[in-house]
């Protein structure tokens, strides 16, 4: 267990601890620096205040006792890593991740295939939701990501603003999951959560004019729960996806597609399905099986994944 500071106070009804402290098990479900916000089993909800960098994360079980605030430990932790190479810790206890992409902006080249074998990698269920599918454009993004990802997770796709599509959403959260929705800046993250839960009335940004890239309006996670039930964390938005301690053997496990592909059958159990003899994978892209283009994305990825083993072992020999 992870202990805060030694003092921690709580309000219920303000960002401003007070005395006031309950104990018993709860639930983070926002952080805002200094103190989160926790729902106790109770229902009761209380702002306690945390040291800046305790770790805590939405989602985070916790305990608090004798106005001592305790971690408990996390069954799932999903990360990502950053351009500049810092690991970012998305949310704890999750078993569902929504990928949500739109035509305006498109998605990144390589974000929706790391973002998947992330949560494959962390024991959760992802998922892709196309947003925006109310616009003239969004036709061709819905067929080519059917296309390429439609066989490996469940593809949802709907429009935030019309409301088109949100009731498949909906029961699927009904089943009593809880997730975390994640996507680049613009995508309608925000527009997404209001429609599903409009008692929240998220702040709803526009794209750049010159950028064409998204405004942010999330800047701090917070779980919602919703009317039909099940549990959704709403994230800042971000650019970048990168792994964080993928094996090569688990990028080849977890990639989207190849779960249709007898990788198994490659003549080495370690094989890498770049140019090793015997590759089942490799044969199927020559046979047409298997798409040019996702193959192509499956090399760039294990060029990345390669690159960062080679720097942990360079790390450990001079350790």
């Amino acid at each position: 267990m992870s202990k805060s500071s030694p003092k921690a106070a709580c309000a219920p009804a303000s960002k401003a601890p007070s005395a006031h402290l309950p104990d018993g098990e709860g639930i983070i479900i926002a952080h805002h620096g200094i103190t989160v916000e926790v729902r106790f089993s109770s229902g009761e909800r209380c702002m306690v205040r945390v040291k800046r960098r305790s770790g805590h994360v939405v989602g985070d079980a916790v305990l608090v006792k004798d106005e001592v605030l305790e971690r408990l430990p996390r069954r799932t932790e999903l990360r990502r890593r950053d351009a500049m190479g810092g690991v970012h810790l998305v949310g704890a206890n999750l078993d569902v991740v929504g990928i949500v992409v739109s035509p305006a902006p498109p998605p990144p080249n390589g974000f929706i295939d790391q973002a998947i074998v992330a949560a494959r990698a962390a024991g959760l269920e992802p998922f892709l939701v196309v947003n925006k599918c109310d616009l003239e454009v969004s036709a061709d993004l819905v067929a080519a990501l059917s296309a390429a990802y439609a066989d490996s997770v469940e593809v949802f796709p709907l429009s935030a603003s019309t409301a088109a599509g949100l009731d498949e959403l909906r029961a699927f959260f009904a089943g009593g999951h809880r997730g975390a929705f994640v996507g680049t800046t613009g995508v309608g993250k925000s527009s997404l959560l209001n429609a599903l839960c409009p008692e929240i009335d998220l702040q709803v940004g526009t794209l750049n004019e010159h950028t064409g890239g998204g405004r942010h309006t999330t800047t701090v996670s917070t779980l919602h729960s919703l009317a039909a039930g099940g549990e959704l964390i709403d994230t800042p938005g971000f650019n970048d996806f990168g792994l964080v301690d993928i094996s090569v053997q688990e990028l080849s496990h977890y990639f989207p597609g190849f779960g249709q592909s007898p990788a198994e059958n490659c003549r080495f159990r370690n094989c890498r399905h770049r140019t090793e003899p015997g590759c089942a994978v490799s044969a199927l892209v020559a046979q047409g099986k298997l798409p040019a283009d996702r193959y192509a994305a499956y090399l760039e990825i294990l060029d990345e994944v390669e690159a960062s083993e080679a720097q942990a072992r360079s790390r450990g020999r001079k350790g």
